[in-house]
């Protein structure tokens, strides 16, 4: 199954399908070569910011491992409408490591190439 790369650049996102499976045993927060998604991006440095698995269940970077957990959030990235202080709900997540099961890959560039992003994603839509 091919995993959906989201690369997200100064407000605008471009996405890419690879069925490299060289992601896979990759964590959130780990650095990369573009050239390993398409040539296209040689000289760019990407960050894997999260994931997202089949079903939808987030990556959580605080979780180590690729299995789906049971896991006790209080107010934060995770779980936003707090309805009263001392509030806690349990979500089901998935592990900081990139597995087979994993669909999408969010990218963030550290380091740019020699080619800009709207050249080598010429079909983006444009964000308003």
């Amino acid at each position: 199954m091919p995993f959906k790369i989201n690369i997200g650049d100064k407000g605008k996102t471009f996405k890419i399908e690879s069925d490299n499976e060289s992601f896979v045993g990759r964590k959130i927060g780990d650095k990369f070569s573009g050239s390993e998604i398409t040539n296209d991006l040689h000289g760019y440095e990407l960050e894997i910011r999260g994931t997202s698995d089949i079903a939808g269940f987030p990556g959580v970077p605080t979780q180590n491992g690729p299995a789906l957990r049971k896991v006790m959030f209080t107010k934060g990235k995770f779980l936003h409408k707090v309805k009263a202080k001392g509030f806690r709900r349990k979500k089901t997540v998935r592990g900081n490591e990139i597995s087979t099961n994993t669909i999408q890959i969010n990218c963030a560039v550290v380091k740019h190439g020699g080619k800009k992003l709207d050249e080598v994603f010429p079909s983006a839509p444009k964000v308003v």
